[in-house]
């Protein structure tokens, strides 16, 4: 398995990437999802319909492989100022009981609409926010209230998102004693000046004591979130950055273009577009970022993520189960994601559905007896066709068309210019991004993306492709 997907060699093959940039750099989604969320059918969705969907999946194949649970925990004691998450700022830590009881409200609701005998838990992911917000205390009322009942597959992964400045020893010990294995800790960039603008604070001495204690503890698998493209970014601080966190020794890094979309989170407004680092200068910062990550010894697993071969994401790359959900990548197949908390979304593969995203509102929902849900889809035939060769796409990098010549003869007219670019190889049915390619697979999977053609116009709907 190779490395890397580009390394440029001469100045003309330097020239014709910038010009692929250049042209290519628009408005693109990360593909967690198809369709994307700004273009689900909302009019025609129904809770009752979730709720068939849920039961058919769960009754067809969650059973046997387990189902994931996504749990959103919003809570940060500060904004930082370049997140695109759903959050809730405040330094009242007296939020943290009334919000666990109603996530456990949520999981009930859920259990008795689809009369679960037992229901096999395959994956927990605690999300946000901030989850070590949350006590060690209170994090272990609600994982015990979760798994009461439940079935634990035997490979079960439990993981969850921490703050290096505020993750203590007992927040470690605690979620290891209730089966988390793997964590991921948010490092963005260690640079004081790009800490500043996006208000987003820990030192390289907060990450080294969580990284030992964990590692002591007996935690296997530690992702480090990387950002690139950050304001007041440059090349000196990233690449001491880099240099820091490969010194760490993590698992996995997970290396993320910034997302500017200020017109969604106004917290981005904090900074200006003159203060990021040009389309140029972030493909450098990318570039020089990876070939240090490559040289630890990590290979590319998808899209912005990198493992060590000794990785479970690097091996399930390699045996072709490497899957995407709104989760991101994971080393599993979960045919049924539920999604706890504010603004989580829910994926039980013919159908998706999202919860209220202000938590006052969300409470009062689920005081009523009902599911928070706010709005989903219902996925046609056509969109699961889609979804399965957009999800070929983020995964392997490559997809064999099914015999609908119709329809492969549209992809194939949407695929001209990429194919005129290099950027992707076209042999009967079998469409595969090249090396080059790769570097540009959002692009490429937008493609075969009707639901985003359909309703994009002027305004943005998604963040810049690179």
């Amino acid at each position: 398995m190779k490395r890397g997907l580009f390394v440029m060699k001469k100045s003309n093959m330097e020239d014709k990437y910038y010009q692929l940039i250049e042209k290519y750099n628009v408005g693109a989604p990360r593909y967690t999802s198809y369709p994307t969320v700004p273009c689900w059918d909302v009019e025609k969705f129904s809770v009752n319909q979730w709720i068939a969907a849920l039961k058919k999946t769960y009754d067809s194949k969650a059973v046997k492989s387990g189902m994931a649970l996504y749990v959103h925990l919003p809570f940060c004691e500060s904004l930082c100022t370049y997140c695109g998450c759903n959050t809730r700022i405040t330094k009242n830590h007296s939020v943290e009981s009334p919000y666990i009881r109603a996530i456990l409200k949520e999981w009930q609701l859920y259990k008795e609409k689809l009369e679960f005998e037992s229901y096999p838990i395959s994956e927990i992911h605690f999300g946000g926010g901030t989850p070590t917000f949350f006590s060690a205390e209170n994090l272990k009322v609600l994982v015990e209230g979760l798994l009461e009942g439940t079935e634990k597959v035997g490979n079960a992964v439990f993981s969850f998102e921490a703050h290096p400045a505020n993750t203590t020893k007992e927040h470690l010990e605690t979620l290891y004693d209730l089966g988390f294995r793997r964590l991921s800790l948010g490092i963005q960039d260690f640079d004081q000046e790009v800490q500043r603008i996006i208000n987003r604070f820990q030192t390289s001495e907060d990450v080294s004591r969580v990284m030992q204690q964990a590692r002591e503890i007996g935690y296997t698998s530690i992702n480090f979130d990387l950002i690139y493209g950050l304001p007041k970014q440059h090349m000196e601080s990233l690449m001491e950055t880099v240099d820091i966190s490969l010194s760490l020794k993590p698992d996995r890094i997970s290396f993320y273009s910034y997302a500017h979309v200020p017109w969604v989170k106004p917290g981005q407004r904090m900074f200006t577009e003159a203060d990021l680092p040009s389309a140029e200068l972030k493909l450098q910062l990318y570039n020089a970022a990876k070939e240090k990550i490559f040289a630890a010894g990590f290979y590319d697993v998808g899209m912005d993520h990198f493992a060590l071969p000794t990785d479970s994401l690097y091996q399930s790359k390699i045996k072709k189960t490497l899957h995407r959900n709104f989760m991101g990548y994971t080393d599993r197949y979960t045919p049924l994601m539920i999604g706890l908390g504010v603004s989580s979304i829910s994926d039980a593969w013919g159908a998706f559905a999202q919860n209220e995203k202000k938590v006052e509102k969300y409470y009062a929902i689920l005081d009523k007896g009902e599911l928070p849900i706010i709005k989903g889809h219902v996925l046609t035939n056509l969109d699961e066709v889609i979804r399965a060769y957009i999800l070929e796409l983020m995964c392997r990098g490559e997809v064999r068309l099914n015999n609908d010549e119709s329809l492969n003869a549209y992809f194939c007219s949407q695929l001209t210019e990429l194919l005129e670019d290099g950027l992707v190889e076209i042999n009967g049915n079998l469409i595969k991004a090249t090396e080059v390619g790769m570097s540009f697979i959002r692009n490429i999977c937008m493609a075969f993306d009707l639901r985003s053609k359909e309703k994009m116009g002027d305004r943005p709907m998604y963040s810049k492709a690179i």
